[in-house]
């Protein structure tokens, strides 16, 4: 996943986030779709971690406390104050993990049980005005089979977030258990101040210049009709699928061979080609495709939970039936402008 540049070089500082505080445009985003589509869980992002081997309960439920102390976003809710939408921080309270013990049933109806109950929780919408947006909850299936479950609302985290949500439960999690006290520093900045800091830097000329690039990059920019088994629905829906696909080691390290001598990433590469199979699929030559992109190119909010994840829009020009290397080139420019 590619990175964002930010508007201007000012640092990210720490401020008073103790009030009812502006909300990211990002958060705004999610905020006006589940007005526009409420009690829906498109936007949950549930984890299921199967844990093996002797368990801890309370140092686990410490640990997972402690993380939703430390990031403030985590005890956030949303609600309309003045008129505006805010983004309202909960002052930390203790976290009770519920626990589940299934280890009565007989071995399959247990687990067809937890996996009854986990998809229920991951299914559960949130209320972003009521809150919580977290949620954790345990299924004991034996003495040493245990199945975490967490969830939280995509208006407080990213993937990038799951990965330190995951690293810092490891850190308490082995210390607590061994008595120890937090091995954690204290985060120097919270996700309200990144918010702030947002509306504070795009705005004025730094604004018009992101607006004018952007207007102009998707100008006339048109819908891909591909030819599929069946037509694109009238109404958007999220019912969706997915299917691996493994790139085996040997075409990978062609591609990043030849992305290197093109000095193009392997990211650039394999958008091109996935741009050049839309193309012959298409018969288009005009090629948008959405890609994500993390936010986070400041080491101040490298270590952060939060929404920071945005799409941009990479558009494809196969005009003059270019070669792969020359429609590259072009690819890896527009990646870089965008």
């Amino acid at each position: 996943m590619p990175n964002e540049a930010q508007p201007d070089a000012t640092p990210v500082t720490a401020g008073d986030t103790s009030y009812a505080e502006v909300m990211s445009f990002g958060q705004q985003r999610l905020w006006v779709l589940d007005k526009l589509l409420p009690d829906r869980s498109v936007y949950n992002t549930p984890r299921v971690e199967r844990l093996s081997g002797p368990l801890d309960v309370a140092a686990l439920e410490r640990s997972i406390g402690e993380i939703r102390s430390r990031h403030d976003v985590l005890r956030t809710r949303f609600a309309v104050v003045d008129g505006e939408p805010r983004q309202l921080i909960a002052p930390p309270s203790p976290l009770r993990l519920e626990v589940d013990d299934l280890a009565a049933l007989p071995g399959s109806a247990r687990e067809d049980e937890a996996r009854r109950l986990a998809e229920a929780f991951c299914r559960k919408p949130f209320d972003l005005e009521r809150g919580p947006l977290f949620d954790a909850r345990l299924l004991r299936l034996g003495p040493e089979e245990h199945w975490l479950l967490l969830n939280m609302h995509h208006i407080v985290t990213d993937h990038w977030s799951s990965s330190i949500f995951s690293r810092e439960l490891t850190a308490l999690y082995e210390a607590f258990r061994c008595g120890l006290g937090s091995p954690l520093p204290a985060l120097p900045l919270q996700y309200a101040d990144f918010a702030v800091w947002q509306h504070e830097s795009l705005q004025g000329p730094a604004l018009e210049r992101q607006l004018e690039y952007w207007r102009g990059a998707l100008a006339d920019l048109p819908a891909v009709e591909l030819p599929l088994d069946r037509p694109r629905p009238a109404v958007a829906s999220a019912a969706g699928g997915r299917v691996a696909l493994t790139i085996d080691t040997a075409l990978t390290s062609a591609l990043k061979s030849l992305g290197l001598r093109q000095g193009a990433t392997l990211f650039m590469t394999l958008l091109a080609a996935f741009q050049v199979l839309l193309h012959r699929y298409s018969g288009k030559d005009d090629i948008g495709v959405g890609v994500p992109i993390a936010g986070r190119n400041r080491p101040e909010l490298e270590g952060l939970i939060g929404f920071f994840i945005n799409t941009l829009v990479v558009r494809g020009d196969l005009r003059g039936d270019p070669t792969f290397v020359d429609y590259l080139a072009r690819v890896r420019a527009r990646s870089l402008d965008a």
